[in-house]
Parts: structure tokens; C-alpha cells; sequence
């Protein structure tokens, strides 16, 4: 059996393989990488270990199963990550391309690199890696890694409410999050739920000349711009009626251990956000405002001309990309209305306006005093050789509410990405001394819950 250093040599070329399968859930195109991804997944799992695996087809892209139960007596973990990946526009701003995986500077820079192929494959090689040394596990495991993640998770959403009992576990471990910082091991205790669809205007008929109609005719662009300002102030602050009343305030303790967090306002707004200046409600912090605060974001906004030279057209239809991101105690269903209800309100004379969903998730809030939660931060003290500090994140992982509403189960996300690695963004990496000590973490998590 080679020493662990080698192993993880040999686990980082692997990963450089699967990192070179462009499986972007999202574009049809790319469905023969998305079951090239799989297979790939379920051979690794197999390799590791793993008694029974299953390539598990519904409706879109392969659920990836796998299961070792040879620890009777002793607790089940769920083992949860992604093998699909965000699209890589822009490409001309990637220094290496996106799919041919490059190190530089101690990173493996790549798509997917720590969303979420990275971080999911250190959960597959620790447990390959305790197989090899001992020829079985101190635990019982599941893996079960999706391919949908980045595009709603239809497939898993269903799977999951269906309460399949090859599933049930003790508690889920995700590694789909970040640390604080370099060097800082860190527990995510919360996540911020979601829901994203389209704001579709409709005018006129058909597009009409501005010559012609301008003074006369609705604009649903000019429509659009009306509508979100509305339904948002220059302070950041989200005037749809009753939004905030779900909202629940961060508990004293939480506060002040974040207080305690070593942060740089200005460095933060220099090499993280890159704007001149932050945004956001008045009167709170920024980790209020990332972690704890409910948001209204535009993504995009398509209709009429937008290509080189002139055409003065009054387009006909218009639509903006919207979500919102949800905080406990919040409902997506109620979110969902109440912003339904306020476009119909603000909406201006001579066009129509519909929000309709694409995907939606509720918010997570965990226990840090569950013992599976505190046996997770106390291996990756052992490994990172300093106290685990615990922190919300602004995104959305949707299957955690699913596992803790459908299963009962509670999710505990060790993350070993970093804030600067450009998830979604080009030059997207992960940092390797984390890859690394991010297997030797879970390894020690599971040795902790088997003793």
C-alpha cells in the first residue's frame, strides 16, 4: 500500500481527469460529458470500496449511489456532493482554459475545481483511503452525488421527497462550502435559501418603430426598470410588502462570534468584491447583510436591440433574471407570492408583468452543539492545528433543507474552499495544502465517529 502522500498524489491526478469532463448541467449540449462524469464517479466509488453502486436515471442527469454498511452497531453518514459544474463565460478571461486543469501558485486552477468536483472528490478519497489501510471502514457510508446541482436539482428534489430508504443515515456530510480563511477551519451552521425565475414584461404586439409610436407606445424595458426599482430602494432595502417579517435575528452568541472573526472591511471590498464601494441596508454589518439579511438581485436583462450599430425600436417584450435569496424563517412559497402580488402592484400602465419560478429552496439553520456537527470541528482542529470557528454563508445549498425536511437528517458542511476561489467566475480554483488537509480532516472525522 503506498504511504498517504503518495495517495493524495495519486487522488489530485485523478481529479485532474475528471476536472478535463466539461459536464455543464445546464446546456444540452453537454449531456454525454454529464454521463461520462457519472461513470466516472461511480468507477471511483467503486475503487474505494464501496459494496453496491448505482448509476440511478430519472428524468434528466444521473444520480451517483454508493454504499459500504459493514460497521454494524455503529453510526451511517450520508456522504452528499455534485459532479456538474456552472458554464464558463467569459472564456477570455480565463488564464488556462476552464477544462484543461493548470497549477500554478499551489492552486489547481479549472471549472469545478472547488465547486464542487474538488471538495467531492476529498470525501470519496478518505474513504478510499481508510479502506485501503484497514480493509474496511469505522463507520457505515452512502455517497450519493448528484448532476444537477448548478440547475435546480429536479432530479434529486424528487428523489429525496420520496423518502427512499436506501438513504437513511444519522447525519449528511457536505463539502460544497469555505473556510473563513486560509488556514482557518470553519463549520457552516447556515445557508440562505433561494428562488429564481424570470420577470417577463409583454407591450405591444410586435416591435414597434420609435419614430413612429415613442410618446404613445409602452416600453417594457423602460416597464422593467420601474418595476425593480420599486420593488427595491437606493438603500438596498426590499420594499415588497411583509418580506422581512420571517426574518429571524441572528442569536447574541452567533453575533458575537462573529465579531471575533478576523476581518478587513477594506481589503474584503478591494480583493473580494473589486467595486468602489459596498452596498446594502443601512445599519448592518456585512456579514448581517451576506449571511443573515434576505436579498433581491438582478441577473440579466434581455429585449429589443443590443447589437452593433442602431435600430430605434420599441421592443414588444422584455425580460430581467431575478432572485432572491431567503433567510430563517422565511417560506419560499410566501416569498414567492408576495413578490407576485407586489409586480402587480407596481406594475406601470399599458404592459403586462408575471414572475414565473424556475427553481426555488428554503433556508438551513444547524445546531453548532449537534455531535456530529461538533465531532466534524474537532478532527479538523486535529488536522488544522486551530480552534474551528463556525460561520453562515450567503449561498444556497437546496439539498440541505431537502435532506433535514424530507429525511430528518442534519447536514454538517465541512468546506475547505477559500473566498477568493472564483466559484462561478473564471479562473475558478482550489487551493491544494487544502485539498490535501481536507482528506486528512474526514479521515479523522470518521476514525472520531467510529471510535
Amino acid at each position: 500500500m503506498p504511504d498517504l502522500n503518495s495517495f493524495k498524489k495519486e487522488a489530485l491526478a485523478q481529479l485532474i481527469e475528471l476536472l478535463k469532463i466539461p459536464s455543464i448541467s445546464t446546456l444540452p449540449e453537454n449531456k454525454p460529458d454529464m454521463d461520462r462524469a457519472a461513470a466516472y464517479i461511480e468507477a471511483a466509488l467503486q475503487r474505494a470500496g464501496m459494496t453496491r453502486t448505482e448509476l440511478i436515471h430519472r428524468a434528466h442527469h444521473p444520480l451517483v449511489y454508493g454504499e459500504w454498511l459493514g460497521a454494524p452497531g455503529k453510526p451511517t453518514l450520508l456522504l452528499y456532493g455534485h459532479y456538474d459544474v456552472q458554464p464558463a463565460d467569459p472564456l477570455e478571461e480565463w488564464k488556462s482554459p476552464p477544462f484543461e486543469p493548470e497549477i500554478r501558485d499551489n492552486n489547481i486552477y479549472a471549472r469545478g475545481a472547488t465547486d464542487d468536483k474538488g471538495q467531492t472528490w476529498i470525501l470519496v478519497k478518505a474513504v478510499e483511503w481508510i479502506m485501503q489501510r484497514d480493509g474496511k471502514l469505522p463507520i457505515n457510508v452512502k455517497f450519493l452525488i448528484e448532476g444537477e446541482e448548478e440547475s435546480g436539482g429536479e432530479t434529486i428534489e424528487k428523489y429525496v421527497s420520496e423518502k427512499p430508504a436506501q438513504l437513511a443515515a444519522d447525519a449528511v456530510v457536505i463539502c460544497d462550502s469555505e473556510m473563513f480563511a486560509e488556514g482557518m477551519p470553519t463549520i457552516c451552521t447556515g445557508l440562505r435559501g433561494i428562488v429564481y425565475g424570470e420577470l417577463a414584461v409583454q407591450g405591444a404586439r410586435q416591435d414597434l418603430h420609435s419614430g413612429v409610436y415613442g410618446g404613445a407606445a409602452p416600453n417594457p424595458i423602460m416597464a422593467i426598470a420601474e418595476i425593480l426599482c420599486a420593488l427595491k430602494d437606493r438603500d438596498g432595502h426590499i420594499t415588497i410588502p411583509g418580506f422581512y417579517d420571517r426574518v429571524l435575528p441572528p442569536a447574541p452568541a452567533e453575533k458575537e462570534a462573529w465579531a471575533s472573526l478576523p476581518f478587513d472591511e477594506a481589503a474584503y471590498l478591494e480583493k473580494e468584491v473589486g467595486s468602489v464601494a459596498l452596498t446594502g441596508e443601512p445599519g448592518f454589518s456585512v456579514f448581517d447583510r451576506t449571511w443573515a439579511r434576505p436579498t433581491l438581485e438582478v441577473h440579466g436583462i434581455r429585449g429589443g436591440f443590443t447589437g452593433d450599430g442602431a435600430k430605434t425600436v420599441i421592443p414588444a417584450r422584455a425580460v430581467a433574471k431575478l432572485s432572491m435569496r431567503l433567510v430563517a424563517d422565511m417560506r419560499p412559497e410566501e416569498a414567492i407570492a408576495q413578490l407576485q402580488e407586489a409586480v402587480k402592484n407596481v406594475t406601470p400602465r399599458g404592459v403586462t408583468a408575471e414572475f414565473k419560478l424556475l427553481h426555488g429552496a428554503g433556508p438551513s439553520l444547524v445546531d453548532p452543539d449537534n455531535s456530529f456537527i461538533r465531532e466534524s470541528a474537532l478532527a479538523m482542529e486535529e488536522v488544522f492545528g486551530r480552534k474551528t470557528v463556525y460561520m453562515r454563508s450567503g449561498g444556497s445549498i437546496p439539498i440541505v433543507g431537502l435532506f433535514l425536511t424530507h429525511m430528518a437528517m442534519p447536514s454538517v458542511l465541512m468546506g475547505f474552499g477559500l473566498p477568493d476561489d472564483n466559484l462561478h467566475s473564471p479562473n475558478e480554483k482550489f487551493h491544494l495544502p487544502n485539498f490535501y488537509q481536507g482528506i486528512d480532516a474526514v479521515i479523522r472525522y470518521l476514525e472520531r465517529l467510529g471510535a
